[in-house]
């Protein structure tokens, strides 16, 4: 079935082979939007396969009725709704509690990723994932998602490494063991496939048997990207845009994961469970792209 169809003219290049790697790679991949930028999407049905998930992220001064209509959008148009829930923007365990009931009530919402949220002052009385975790108001829950850092976050290791990010998983990974959650890590997105697998291995090492969403960002104008990644501290791998930058023969032309997850496919970390992708460059363009890579007419 065709994620988008266009009409071609006769002397259309052939497109290039499907990479199988690549493919089985994608298979399950999900894709993450804001009610703002779902809101200019028409239908989500032409673009991705239905009971795709999709997260929603909760940026700080979202109006919770806001996250709530886009889920329920998305539910109703067949997609697994997975709303952000950022700890450091929920001010106690009765609002957080709210949410959940009404996510639960409203749009059928059976998933969530949690994360510490990216606010530098809580606004409550939670930091972290694992305090909501703690509280026992996602019991019952599908599929929890945490985040993940492959190249180290300096929020929460402001001297660099990556002790305290490592040590957050080690906790959710002891709950997801006493417990029968059904957990993963999703992660912020990188640009080199080498840091990634350093970085599974290193999950491997710890003890961290959650499997990995890795975050990849979609086709997008190299300006964009460079802008992105800035912001939310993409580390060493951040030297592949900037490099590209430097040619000014491919400055204008957009940048997409294409060479990133042919390499990451041609030696995939088993912990690596499925792809979730930032449309930084449009949800659309993100759909499009999917679609060339998995062969779809």
């Amino acid at each position: 079935m065709a994620l988008v169809n266009f009409r071609r003219e006769a002397k259309t290049p052939a497109r290039p082979p499907v990479n199988g790697k690549m493919t089985a790679l994608l298979e399950g991949a999900s894709v993450e939007v804001m009610p703002r930028t779902a809101a200019k999407v028409e239908s989500f049905a032409p673009l991705f396969a239905k009971g795709s998930r999709v997260y929603i992220a909760h940026i700080d001064g979202t109006p919770i009725e806001e996250m709530l209509a886009t889920a329920k959008r998305l539910r109703d148009e067949g997609f697994e709704p997975m709303p952000h829930f950022p700890a450091r923007i929920i001010r106690d365990e009765a609002q957080l509690n709210d949410w959940v009931a009404r996510y639960r009530g409203e749009a059928g919402v059976e998933q969530a990723l949690l994360l510490g949220g990216g606010v530098a002052e809580p606004k409550g009385e939670f930091h972290c994932a694992m305090q909501m975790i703690e509280t026992g108001a996602f019991d019952g829950f599908a599929r929890l998602h945490v985040a993940g850092h492959p190249e180290g976050n300096r929020d929460i290791d402001p001297n660099g490494g990556e002790a305290e990010v490592m040590a957050a998983l080690k906790l959710k990974q002891d709950f997801a063991n006493r417990t029968d959650a059904d957990m993963a890590i999703a992660t912020q997105f990188a640009f080199e496939a080498g840091p990634i697998r350093d970085w599974a291995k290193r999950l491997e090492a710890n003890g961290i048997e959650m499997p990995v969403h890795l975050g990849i960002a979609g086709p997008a104008k190299l300006q964009t990207l460079l802008k992105f990644a800035i912001a939310c501290g993409v580390g060493p791998s951040l030297k592949v845009l900037q490099k590209r930058a430097r040619d000014v023969t491919k400055l204008l032309m957009p940048f997409e994961p294409t060479e990133l997850l042919a390499d990451l496919a041609a030696d995939c970390p088993s912990n690596i469970e499925a792809v979730h992708f930032f449309p930084l460059g449009g949800i659309t363009a993100t759909a499009n792209w999917i679609a060339e890579q998995r062969g779809h007419e």
